[in-house]
């Protein structure tokens, strides 16, 4: 039921959806550098927002720029993977993210839509594929997490990931300042100084410039090269900040990755376990359950129908359980409720004999010529109970165990098929 209180409020307003919170955190990581001569960062952001906004180059040749300043050291380019995160987050707020196919999508997906597939997959996943959606990577987060704050929060005592960055760029800043590590401020000048340069080559590139082609090569070269020193000297911090930076690069760009992945391919995923869940919905009839198993091809497929009939009969709410005592307890209910043990009294020869009469592990071909005795005798050999030197009570006693004992074991074996055709596979 919707909560009516403040509904028309809500209905009046603008949620004015945002990556603000996303930006503020980033924001402040780029506030460690105070363009004095000590950190990077700054000149890492202007150099990869001067090439995605340069209206000269094209993309091929912007591809170009980024694979070649990326490829040194990416661990190390804060400022371009920290840009990378807010235009994804760009694109699901606008919807772009899910491709438009004039075939299958052929208008622009909204930020809604978004929201409304995550939360059918939340519903669909567990019931499609039997496990939380988390396990097959679609929870919220799997798909927008960057937007939920998981960079700056964690559900646990762990540091979360834009923290440590912020941490390690502090801690470069201020052994920058201190002096520690010997040609860390040069490094560090050097790389700013290298961005900083292409970012005003391409400030001045013109759509009339012509020939520029190797200077731009010559730049991105020189400003590419400087970063492995400034690794090698980051390296000689006291801890080595660097093993720490390859992995926070790698938790960001994983998830980026992962929802990137998830959100393109949405529409296809939900269409596909909705799709199957209807199917399976047919199998309530004869005529079609056996029309699909005929035409499908995946074995799998052709297994769920031609068994489909076998497994609705092994299904009896009665037989759910949650741990095996209650298989116990459910056990023992439907022995009562079925009058059994039926015999108790193994002296009772007569009763134990029409009891074996029943009981579907033997063979009763020659008993309406045998004695209670030779029956009784007979059902022990049946069932490799030993009847040699024995008295007719102990023999007796032993075959009744024993039948009593399969009742019970049919019982079980009646639960563990309810389970098994109850259980997603």
């Amino acid at each position: 039921m919707t909560v009516a209180k403040g509904l028309k409020s809500l209905a009046e307003s603008s949620p004015n959806f945002s990556n603000q919170a996303l930006e503020n955190a980033i924001n402040d990581i780029k506030a460690i550098d105070k363009d004095d001569g000590h950190q990077f960062i700054l000149s890492q952001f202007s150099v990869d927002t001067a090439i995605h906004d340069n209206t000269v180059l094209t993309t091929s040749q912007k591809n170009d720029v980024l694979e070649t300043l990326y490829a040194e050291q990416p661990h190390l380019h804060v400022g371009r993977y920290l840009n990378d995160v807010v235009r994804h987050t760009n694109t699901i707020l606008d919807g772009s993210i899910v491709p438009v196919d004039p075939a299958d999508n052929p208008v622009a997906h909204t930020f809604l839509e978004i929201l409304q597939n995550v939360q059918t997959l939340q519903g669909l996943v567990p019931e499609v594929l039997g496990v939380p959606s988390s396990e097959k990577s679609r929870a919220v987060n799997d798909h927008l997490g960057t937007l939920n704050n998981i960079f700056t929060t964690t559900e646990d005592s762990a540091e979360p990931v834009f923290t440590r960055l912020k941490r390690i760029m502090q801690l470069i800043d201020s052994t920058s300042r201190a002096n520690t590590v010997s040609g860390l401020n040069l490094a560090i000048t050097n790389v700013a100084v290298g961005n900083n340069n292409l970012t005003t080559f391409l400030a001045n590139l013109t759509d009339d410039s012509t020939d520029f082609q190797q200077s731009l090569d010559n730049m991105v070269t020189l400003a590419a090269n400087k970063y492995a020193t400034l690794n090698t000297r980051i390296s000689e911090i006291a801890g080595d900040p660097t093993t720490d930076l390859v992995a926070i690069r790698e938790q960001i760009t994983t998830q980026v990755a992962l929802e990137n992945s998830n959100l393109t391919g949405i529409l296809t995923y939900v269409d596909t376990l909705s799709s199957n869940l209807s199917y399976s919905a047919l199998a309530e009839d004869s005529e079609i359950r056996q029309l699909m198993a005929n035409v499908a091809q995946d074995s799998n497929w052709q297994t769920y129908f031609n068994d489909y009939e076998t497994n609705q009969a092994n299904l009896n709410p009665l037989y759910t359980t949650g741990t095996d005592s209650d298989k116990s307890s459910i056990i023992d209910q439907v022995l009562a409720d079925s009058g059994l043990p039926d015999v108790t009294d193994a002296t009772d020869f007569a009763a134990v004999a029409e009891k074996a009469k029943r009981d579907n592990r033997i063979n009763t071909a020659t008993f309406d010529k045998s004695t209670v005795e030779q029956i009784i005798e007979k059902s022990c050999q049946q069932l490799g109970i030993t009847t040699a030197n024995r008295t007719i009570s102990a023999v007796s006693g032993s075959l009744l165990g024993n039948m009593n004992q399969h009742d019970r074991d049919e019982i079980a074996r009646s639960l563990d098929l309810n389970e098994s055709a109850d259980t997603i596979s």
